[in-house]
Protein backbone atom coordinates (compact mmCIF):
# COMPACT_ATOMS: atom_id res chain seq x y z
CA UNK A 1 0.00 0.00 0.00
CA UNK A 2 1.35 3.43 -0.88
CA UNK A 3 0.22 7.01 -0.60
CA UNK A 4 0.62 9.77 -3.15
CA UNK A 5 3.96 11.53 -2.93
CA UNK A 6 5.64 8.76 -0.91
CA UNK A 7 8.13 6.14 -2.02
CA UNK A 8 6.83 2.65 -2.62
CA UNK A 9 7.95 0.33 0.17
CA UNK A 10 8.70 -3.32 -0.59
CA UNK A 11 7.80 -5.99 1.94
CA UNK A 12 10.41 -8.59 2.93
CA UNK A 13 10.58 -11.90 1.06
CA UNK A 14 11.17 -15.10 3.05
CA UNK A 15 11.93 -18.49 1.52
CA UNK A 16 10.54 -20.45 4.47
CA UNK A 17 7.31 -22.36 3.91
CA UNK A 18 5.96 -21.18 7.26
CA UNK A 19 4.57 -17.99 5.66
CA UNK A 20 6.89 -15.93 7.87
CA UNK A 21 5.33 -16.97 11.19
CA UNK A 22 8.17 -17.57 13.66
CA UNK A 23 10.48 -14.92 12.20
CA UNK A 24 12.09 -12.67 14.83
CA UNK A 25 11.62 -8.92 14.64
CA UNK A 26 15.37 -8.50 14.19
CA UNK A 27 15.35 -10.84 11.18
CA UNK A 28 12.24 -9.17 9.79
CA UNK A 29 13.93 -5.75 9.90
CA UNK A 30 17.09 -7.17 8.31
CA UNK A 31 15.01 -8.43 5.39
CA UNK A 32 13.15 -5.11 5.13
CA UNK A 33 16.48 -3.30 4.80
CA UNK A 34 17.66 -5.76 2.14
CA UNK A 35 14.52 -4.97 0.14
CA UNK A 36 14.65 -1.24 0.96
CA UNK A 37 18.28 -0.13 1.52
CA UNK A 38 17.22 3.43 2.36
CA UNK A 39 15.63 2.02 5.55
CA UNK A 40 19.01 1.07 7.04
CA UNK A 41 18.94 3.88 9.60
CA UNK A 42 15.38 2.97 10.58
CA UNK A 43 16.52 -0.53 11.57
CA UNK A 44 18.38 0.69 14.64
CA UNK A 45 15.43 2.90 15.62
CA UNK A 46 13.20 -0.17 15.68
CA UNK A 47 15.84 -2.06 17.65
CA UNK A 48 15.66 0.66 20.30
CA UNK A 49 11.85 0.60 20.39
CA UNK A 50 11.76 -3.17 20.85
CA UNK A 51 14.31 -2.82 23.68
CA UNK A 52 12.05 -0.23 25.31
CA UNK A 53 9.05 -2.53 24.82
CA UNK A 54 10.80 -5.36 26.66
CA UNK A 55 11.84 -3.06 29.50
CA UNK A 56 8.37 -1.53 29.86
CA UNK A 57 6.86 -5.02 29.87
CA UNK A 58 8.84 -5.81 33.01
CA UNK A 59 8.04 -2.43 34.57
CA UNK A 60 4.29 -2.93 34.07
CA UNK A 61 4.37 -6.53 35.28
CA UNK A 62 6.35 -5.67 38.41
CA UNK A 63 4.67 -2.34 39.17
CA UNK A 64 2.55 -3.67 42.09
CA UNK A 65 5.58 -5.45 43.61
CA UNK A 66 8.04 -2.59 43.14
CA UNK A 67 5.67 0.09 44.45
CA UNK A 68 5.29 1.87 41.10
CA UNK A 69 1.51 2.07 41.09
CA UNK A 70 -0.26 5.32 41.90
CA UNK A 71 0.38 8.95 41.11
CA UNK A 72 3.70 10.73 40.76
CA UNK A 73 2.43 13.97 42.27
CA UNK A 74 3.15 16.09 39.18
CA UNK A 75 0.94 17.46 36.39
CA UNK A 76 1.76 17.06 32.69
CA UNK A 77 1.07 19.56 29.92
CA UNK A 78 -2.40 18.03 29.42
CA UNK A 79 -3.36 19.07 32.94
CA UNK A 80 -3.43 15.40 33.92
CA UNK A 81 -1.82 14.09 37.10
CA UNK A 82 1.04 11.85 36.06
CA UNK A 83 1.34 8.25 37.13
CA UNK A 84 4.73 7.03 38.34
CA UNK A 85 5.02 4.82 35.28
CA UNK A 86 4.26 7.77 32.96
CA UNK A 87 7.44 9.50 34.10
CA UNK A 88 9.62 6.38 34.09
CA UNK A 89 8.53 5.12 30.67
CA UNK A 90 8.82 8.58 29.12
CA UNK A 91 12.42 8.90 30.29
CA UNK A 92 13.21 5.36 29.14
CA UNK A 93 11.93 6.00 25.61
CA UNK A 94 13.76 9.31 25.35
CA UNK A 95 17.02 7.63 26.27
CA UNK A 96 16.79 4.60 23.98
CA UNK A 97 15.79 6.79 21.04
CA UNK A 98 18.57 9.27 21.72
CA UNK A 99 21.22 6.56 21.79
CA UNK A 100 20.36 5.43 18.27
CA UNK A 101 22.14 8.53 17.01
CA UNK A 102 19.40 8.86 14.39
CA UNK A 103 16.99 11.12 16.24
CA UNK A 104 16.74 14.79 15.41
CA UNK A 105 13.59 15.50 17.43
CA UNK A 106 11.31 13.65 19.83
CA UNK A 107 7.86 14.73 21.00
CA UNK A 108 5.95 13.06 23.81
CA UNK A 109 2.61 13.33 25.56
CA UNK A 110 4.57 14.00 28.74
CA UNK A 111 6.68 16.86 27.31
CA UNK A 112 5.42 20.41 26.86
CA UNK A 113 7.33 20.99 23.60
CA UNK A 114 9.22 18.90 21.04
CA UNK A 115 12.76 18.20 22.19
CA UNK A 116 15.67 18.43 19.78
CA UNK A 117 18.53 16.12 20.70
CA UNK A 118 22.19 17.02 20.99
CA UNK A 119 23.85 13.66 20.27
CA UNK A 120 27.24 14.91 21.47
CA UNK A 121 26.26 14.91 25.15
CA UNK A 122 25.22 11.68 26.92
CA UNK A 123 22.44 13.21 29.02
CA UNK A 124 21.44 16.21 26.93
CA UNK A 125 18.12 16.76 25.21
CA UNK A 126 18.95 20.36 24.42
CA UNK A 127 19.25 21.97 21.01
CA UNK A 128 22.70 21.63 19.56
CA UNK A 129 24.64 21.42 16.32
CA UNK A 130 24.15 17.66 16.10
CA UNK A 131 20.43 18.21 15.58
CA UNK A 132 21.36 18.58 11.93
CA UNK A 133 22.49 14.93 11.83
CA UNK A 134 19.30 13.31 13.14
CA UNK A 135 17.27 12.00 10.22
CA UNK A 136 14.09 11.10 12.10
CA UNK A 137 11.42 12.69 14.25
CA UNK A 138 9.70 10.31 16.67
CA UNK A 139 6.43 11.15 18.42
CA UNK A 140 5.01 8.94 21.14
CA UNK A 141 2.65 8.36 24.03
CA UNK A 142 4.87 6.36 26.40
CA UNK A 143 2.06 4.66 28.31
CA UNK A 144 -1.40 5.08 26.84
CA UNK A 145 -4.12 4.13 29.32
CA UNK A 146 -1.80 4.53 32.31
CA UNK A 147 -4.78 5.42 34.51
CA UNK A 148 -5.75 1.74 34.13
CA UNK A 149 -2.46 0.29 35.40
CA UNK A 150 -3.57 0.07 39.01
CA UNK A 151 -6.53 -2.09 37.93
CA UNK A 152 -4.43 -4.44 35.80
CA UNK A 153 -6.12 -3.35 32.55
CA UNK A 154 -4.03 -3.49 29.32
CA UNK A 155 -1.94 -0.42 28.49
CA UNK A 156 0.39 0.38 25.62
CA UNK A 157 3.02 2.54 23.95
CA UNK A 158 2.08 4.37 20.72
CA UNK A 159 4.70 5.80 18.36
CA UNK A 160 5.03 7.45 14.97
CA UNK A 161 8.17 8.20 12.97
CA UNK A 162 8.62 11.00 10.45
CA UNK A 163 11.61 12.02 8.39
CA UNK A 164 12.75 15.57 8.92
CA UNK A 165 11.04 17.74 6.34
CA UNK A 166 13.12 20.74 5.36
CA UNK A 167 10.36 21.95 3.01
CA UNK A 168 7.82 22.21 5.84
CA UNK A 169 6.83 25.87 6.19
CA UNK A 170 4.39 27.26 8.73
CA UNK A 171 2.33 30.43 8.25
CA UNK A 172 3.93 33.61 9.57
CA UNK A 173 1.32 33.83 12.33
CA UNK A 174 1.82 30.20 13.36
CA UNK A 175 4.27 30.76 16.20
CA UNK A 176 2.57 32.07 19.35
CA UNK A 177 4.06 35.04 21.16
CA UNK A 178 7.44 36.35 20.06
CA UNK A 179 8.57 34.27 17.10
CA UNK A 180 12.11 35.66 17.23
CA UNK A 181 12.47 34.63 20.88
CA UNK A 182 12.26 30.98 19.85
CA UNK A 183 15.40 31.04 17.77
CA UNK A 184 15.85 29.44 14.36
CA UNK A 185 16.51 25.93 15.68
CA UNK A 186 13.43 25.97 17.88
CA UNK A 187 11.32 27.08 14.92
CA UNK A 188 12.86 24.36 12.75
CA UNK A 189 12.20 21.83 15.49
CA UNK A 190 8.48 22.68 15.48
CA UNK A 191 8.30 22.66 11.69
CA UNK A 192 9.80 19.17 11.52
CA UNK A 193 7.51 17.85 14.24
CA UNK A 194 4.12 19.20 13.15
CA UNK A 195 3.67 17.05 10.06
CA UNK A 196 0.42 15.49 8.89
CA UNK A 197 0.01 11.74 9.39
CA UNK A 198 0.31 11.12 5.64
CA UNK A 199 4.03 11.94 6.02
CA UNK A 200 4.66 9.13 8.53
CA UNK A 201 7.25 6.57 7.44
CA UNK A 202 6.46 4.16 10.29
CA UNK A 203 4.03 3.81 13.16
CA UNK A 204 3.00 1.23 15.68
CA UNK A 205 2.24 0.28 19.24
CA UNK A 206 3.36 -2.11 21.95
CA UNK A 207 0.47 -3.62 23.90
CA UNK A 208 1.18 -4.85 27.43
CA UNK A 209 -1.53 -7.40 28.16
CA UNK A 210 -1.77 -11.20 28.57
CA UNK A 211 1.15 -11.17 26.15
CA UNK A 212 3.25 -8.28 24.90
CA UNK A 213 2.41 -7.48 21.27
CA UNK A 214 4.44 -5.23 18.95
CA UNK A 215 2.30 -4.21 15.96
CA UNK A 216 3.63 -1.81 13.34
CA UNK A 217 3.73 -0.67 9.74
CA UNK A 218 6.57 0.58 7.59
CA UNK A 219 4.18 1.54 4.81
CA UNK A 220 3.88 -1.97 3.35
CA UNK A 221 1.10 -3.58 5.37
CA UNK A 222 0.79 -4.33 9.09
CA UNK A 223 2.56 -7.10 10.99
CA UNK A 224 2.23 -8.20 14.61
CA UNK A 225 4.91 -9.72 16.83
CA UNK A 226 4.58 -11.38 20.24
CA UNK A 227 7.29 -11.29 22.92
CA UNK A 228 8.70 -14.75 23.67
CA UNK A 229 10.04 -14.34 27.20
CA UNK A 230 12.08 -17.55 26.99
CA UNK A 231 14.04 -16.18 24.02
CA UNK A 232 13.82 -12.49 24.83
CA UNK A 233 12.72 -11.89 21.25
CA UNK A 234 9.63 -10.57 19.49
CA UNK A 235 8.34 -13.33 17.16
CA UNK A 236 6.14 -12.76 14.11
CA UNK A 237 2.74 -14.24 14.98
CA UNK A 238 0.31 -12.07 12.99
CA UNK A 239 1.60 -11.44 9.44
CA UNK A 240 -0.31 -9.21 7.04
CA UNK A 241 -3.04 -8.06 9.42
CA UNK A 242 -6.15 -6.98 7.51
CA UNK A 243 -9.37 -5.36 8.72
CA UNK A 244 -12.53 -6.63 6.98
CA UNK A 245 -14.83 -3.97 5.47
CA UNK A 246 -17.30 -4.76 8.25
CA UNK A 247 -17.17 -6.47 11.61
CA UNK A 248 -19.63 -7.03 14.42
CA UNK A 249 -18.07 -5.03 17.28
CA UNK A 250 -18.15 -1.33 18.11
CA UNK A 251 -15.86 0.19 20.72
CA UNK A 252 -16.95 3.48 22.27
CA UNK A 253 -17.67 4.87 25.73
CA UNK A 254 -21.47 4.67 25.58
CA UNK A 255 -21.78 6.47 28.92
CA UNK A 256 -21.16 9.70 26.97
CA UNK A 257 -24.03 9.14 24.53
CA UNK A 258 -26.11 12.13 25.64
CA UNK A 259 -23.16 14.47 24.97
CA UNK A 260 -22.33 13.16 21.47
CA UNK A 261 -23.12 14.98 18.27
CA UNK A 262 -26.32 13.81 16.56
CA UNK A 263 -24.62 11.87 13.71
CA UNK A 264 -22.69 9.77 16.22
CA UNK A 265 -25.80 9.07 18.29
CA UNK A 266 -27.76 7.90 15.24
CA UNK A 267 -24.85 5.83 13.93
CA UNK A 268 -24.14 4.00 17.19
CA UNK A 269 -27.85 3.37 17.71
CA UNK A 270 -27.98 1.80 14.24
CA UNK A 271 -25.14 -0.54 15.15
CA UNK A 272 -26.86 -1.54 18.39
CA UNK A 273 -30.30 -2.25 16.92
CA UNK A 274 -29.26 -3.60 13.51
CA UNK A 275 -30.69 -0.75 11.42
CA UNK A 276 -27.27 0.00 9.89
CA UNK A 277 -26.56 -0.57 6.19
CA UNK A 278 -25.54 -4.19 6.76
CA UNK A 279 -28.59 -4.97 8.88
CA UNK A 280 -26.31 -6.50 11.53
CA UNK A 281 -26.65 -6.10 15.29
CA UNK A 282 -23.25 -5.22 16.72
CA UNK A 283 -21.79 -6.10 20.13
CA UNK A 284 -20.26 -3.41 22.34
CA UNK A 285 -16.73 -3.97 23.68
CA UNK A 286 -14.82 -1.12 25.35
CA UNK A 287 -11.63 -1.36 27.41
CA UNK A 288 -10.89 2.35 27.86
CA UNK A 289 -7.31 2.00 26.61
CA UNK A 290 -6.88 3.10 22.99
CA UNK A 291 -4.14 0.57 22.28
CA UNK A 292 -6.25 -2.29 23.63
CA UNK A 293 -9.40 -1.23 21.80
CA UNK A 294 -7.65 -0.61 18.47
CA UNK A 295 -5.74 -3.89 18.78
CA UNK A 296 -9.02 -5.78 19.13
CA UNK A 297 -10.40 -3.88 16.13
CA UNK A 298 -7.38 -4.93 14.06
CA UNK A 299 -7.78 -8.54 15.16
CA UNK A 300 -11.56 -8.95 14.85
CA UNK A 301 -12.78 -6.05 12.72
CA UNK A 302 -15.41 -3.52 13.67
CA UNK A 303 -15.05 0.12 14.59
CA UNK A 304 -13.37 2.15 17.35
CA UNK A 305 -14.50 5.71 18.08
CA UNK A 306 -13.66 8.53 20.44
CA UNK A 307 -15.88 11.29 19.04
CA UNK A 308 -16.27 14.93 19.93
CA UNK A 309 -18.91 15.72 22.54
CA UNK A 310 -20.22 18.71 24.45
CA UNK A 311 -17.49 18.31 27.09
CA UNK A 312 -14.70 17.88 24.52
CA UNK A 313 -15.87 19.66 21.34
CA UNK A 314 -12.44 19.22 19.72
CA UNK A 315 -12.19 15.56 20.68
CA UNK A 316 -10.07 13.88 23.31
CA UNK A 317 -7.33 11.95 21.49
CA UNK A 318 -4.12 13.75 20.55
CA UNK A 319 -3.63 14.02 16.79
CA UNK A 320 0.16 13.91 16.51
CA UNK A 321 1.11 10.93 18.65
CA UNK A 322 -2.15 8.98 19.09
CA UNK A 323 -4.70 9.46 16.30
CA UNK A 324 -2.27 9.85 13.36
CA UNK A 325 -0.02 6.83 14.10
CA UNK A 326 -3.03 4.60 14.79
CA UNK A 327 -4.72 5.88 11.62
CA UNK A 328 -1.64 4.96 9.59
CA UNK A 329 -1.82 1.43 11.00
CA UNK A 330 -5.53 1.07 10.32
CA UNK A 331 -5.23 2.35 6.75
CA UNK A 332 -2.29 0.05 6.04
CA UNK A 333 -4.44 -2.83 7.29
CA UNK A 334 -7.07 -1.93 4.70
CA UNK A 335 -9.30 0.12 7.00
CA UNK A 336 -10.19 3.78 7.25
CA UNK A 337 -9.83 6.57 9.82
CA UNK A 338 -11.73 9.85 10.00
CA UNK A 339 -13.00 12.61 12.23
CA UNK A 340 -16.40 11.89 10.74
CA UNK A 341 -15.80 14.71 8.27
CA UNK A 342 -12.18 14.55 7.10
CA UNK A 343 -9.43 11.94 6.85
CA UNK A 344 -7.26 12.12 9.97
CA UNK A 345 -4.05 11.48 8.00
CA UNK A 346 -4.62 14.70 6.03
CA UNK A 347 -4.81 17.00 9.07
CA UNK A 348 -1.62 19.04 9.70
CA UNK A 349 -1.23 19.63 13.46
CA UNK A 350 -1.20 23.23 14.63
CA UNK A 351 0.23 22.30 18.03
CA UNK A 352 1.99 19.31 19.54
CA UNK A 353 -0.91 18.37 21.80
CA UNK A 354 -3.81 19.22 19.47
CA UNK A 355 -6.86 17.01 20.03
CA UNK A 356 -9.11 15.54 17.36
CA UNK A 357 -12.32 13.45 17.13
CA UNK A 358 -11.57 9.97 15.88
CA UNK A 359 -13.33 6.96 14.35
CA UNK A 360 -11.39 4.10 12.77
CA UNK A 361 -12.09 0.58 11.58
CA UNK A 362 -13.60 -1.13 8.53
CA UNK A 363 -14.02 1.05 5.43
CA UNK A 364 -17.78 0.49 5.14
CA UNK A 365 -18.32 1.29 8.82
CA UNK A 366 -16.39 4.57 8.73
CA UNK A 367 -18.04 5.50 5.41
CA UNK A 368 -21.44 5.01 7.03
CA UNK A 369 -20.64 7.41 9.88
CA UNK A 370 -19.33 9.99 7.42
CA UNK A 371 -22.62 9.64 5.56
CA UNK A 372 -24.53 10.54 8.72
CA UNK A 373 -22.34 13.63 9.16
CA UNK A 374 -23.13 14.73 5.61
CA UNK A 375 -26.86 14.28 6.19
CA UNK A 376 -27.17 15.63 9.73
CA UNK A 377 -24.17 17.97 9.96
Amino acid sequence: LTMAGKKSVKGPVFREKCDRVGITLTRFMNEMVRANPDMAELECVFASIQTAGKAITMLVQRAPIDGMLGKQGSINVQGEEQKKLDVITNDLLKRVLKYTGRMGVIASEEETDPVAIDNRLPDSYELGDQYEEGRYVTVFDPLDGSSNVDAGIPVGTIFGIFERDESCHMPENFFPGDKEALGLLEQQCLRNTLQAGKSLVAAGYVLYSTSTYFVFTLGAGVNGFTLDHSLGEFILTHPNICIPPRGRIFSINSANRRTWEKPVQVYIDSLSDGTNHAGTEYTSRYIGSMVGDVHRTLMYGGVFAYPADSKNPKGKLRLLYEAAPMSFLVEQAGGKSSTGVVRIMDIPPTSVHQRVPCVMGGCEEVDELEGWYRRLG
